[in-house]
């Protein structure tokens, strides 16, 4: 009963200090006490190409009951972000039993486009702050192999007789060329900035930084001359390309002609197979459960900015959640912004002043790649080994969303500050 109305009290108590405030320990603080994924493979020739989208879910899900060490019975509800396939709501309910949780465990999909995953661990925190639920699972899964988020068709008349509607038409592609165009941010500012990605990249995976992130994953690869299937266990993400410089950048061709020629394949993410999955629950059910807490999770929102340069999005999501919470960038360690595009990550960069060092300290989505329902998840995995590896303690996660809008996260490290 005390430290129920001291949780009370400290909610209601006005706070002057941001920071403060929410590293204060509660017990209905929603904390994760597990955060994984798998090695983020190459998209049609990877490690996953022959692994079906509901296999990767059910290969990370049996990771995660290995990994928890708890009753698969708790967990009473999984969200997963995925954006490429309308199936996917089947795919986690039919992945969750032959993971080993029983009936009573829900699931459901959800798409936000390349934040789905931190959406997905958004829906489940609001469930268990609000009490629907006490424990559950939120994740990103995304094969690229099988396909993209492309549209198949036009919008209505209606629609399209709005400009701003028609704008989301617009390939993500052409949304970084329209970046790099409106805000003058040249080529090489580009490669230079994917360059450092990869180098960063480089360092970490050399010097086994994403080994605690990462979760060995045992499949199979068909040989593509054979048709023979092969047992493989991944343990590497595959889309760092060690080497690679601004020299060797500025001599790709541009990819999305005529809309522009300051984006390509070298400093634009990946195409990516993977997964990352968060277990939460309150900290006073992590504590009865005996499960170590890796940190707290704050808040997330969502803002909206022009779709045809979507890539902006961070720079409106970013500033509304310091709002939201009484902080600055200064008040924050570390910080994970999907690299969609150099183009955009150039622009946040420069438009919120972020200090490049507390930035995608071990590279982003251009060299490890960009699972786009899966991105959103992986942030706040690889930004919580990082924070654990400097022993720094607030994290902010960020996503640009495709047909203009934002996201981001916030989170506070709890284990080796």
């Amino acid at each position: 009963m005390t430290e129920r109305l001291k949780s009370i009290v400290s909610q209601i108590a006005p706070s002057t200090n941001g920071l403060s405030a929410i590293t204060t320990k509660n017990p209905d603080d929603i904390v994760i006490t597990l955060a994984v994924r798998t090695p983020l493979t190459k998209a049609k020739k990877g490690g996953f190409k022959d692994t079906l989208l509901d296999g990767i879910m059910v290969k990370t899900l049996k990771a995660v009951v290995e990994r928890a060490n708890i009753d698969p019975a708790l967990v009473e509800d999984i969200a997963c972000g995925n954006v490429s396939d309308a199936k996917a709501a089947y795919y986690i309910r039919a992945a969750t039993f032959a993971a080993g949780f029983p009936i009573t465990t829900s699931g459901y999909s959800l798409n936000r486009f390349c934040s789905s995953g931190l959406k997905a661990v958004q829906d489940i925190a609001n469930q268990i702050s609000t009490g629907a639920i006490d424990v559950g699972i939120g994740m990103g899964v995304e094969s690229m192999t099988a396909g993209g988020d492309a549209l198949t068709r036009e919008f209505v008349p209606e629609i399209l007789e709005h400009q701003l509607g028609r704008d989301c038409l617009q390939p993500m592609g052409q949304t970084s060329e329209n970046i790099g165009n409106d805000y003058n941010i040249s080529r090489e500012r580009q490669d230079r900035y994917a360059a450092e990605s990869y180098r960063r990249a480089e360092v970490a995976q050399k010097a086994g930084w994403f080994d605690d992130e990462i979760v060995p994953i045992k499949t199979q690869i068909k040989d593509p001359k054979t048709g023979e299937l092969k047992d493989v266990t991944l343990t590497k993400d595959e889309g760092i390309r060690y080497g690679t410089t601004y020299e060797s950048l500025s001599k790709i061709k541009p990819a999305f002609m005529p809309h522009g020629d300051k984006s390509h394949a070298g400093n634009s993410s990946q195409l990516t197979d993977g997964a990352a999955a968060i277990l939460l629950m309150k900290r006073s059910t992590a504590e009865k459960l005996g499960q170590p807490i890796l940190a707290k999770y704050v808040g997330a929102t969502v803002a909206g900015v022009p779709p045809r340069v979507m890539g902006i999005g961070p720079t409106a999501a970013i500033p509304k959640l310091l709002k939201q919470f009484n902080l600055t960038l200064d008040d924050i360690d570390l910080i994970e912004i999907n690299e969609a595009f150099a183009s955009m990550a150039v622009f946040c960069t420069d438009t919120l002043k972020i200090d490049p060092a507390k930035l995608n300290v071990r590279g982003g989505a251009i060299a490890l790649g960009h699972p786009l329902g899966c991105t959103g998840a992986r942030q706040i995995v690889t930004g919580l080994s990082e924070a654990r590896r400097q022993k720094k303690k607030i994290l902010l996660t960020s996503m640009c969303v495709g047909t203009g809008m934002g996201m981001a996260g916030l989170f506070v490290n709890e284990q080796n500050v």
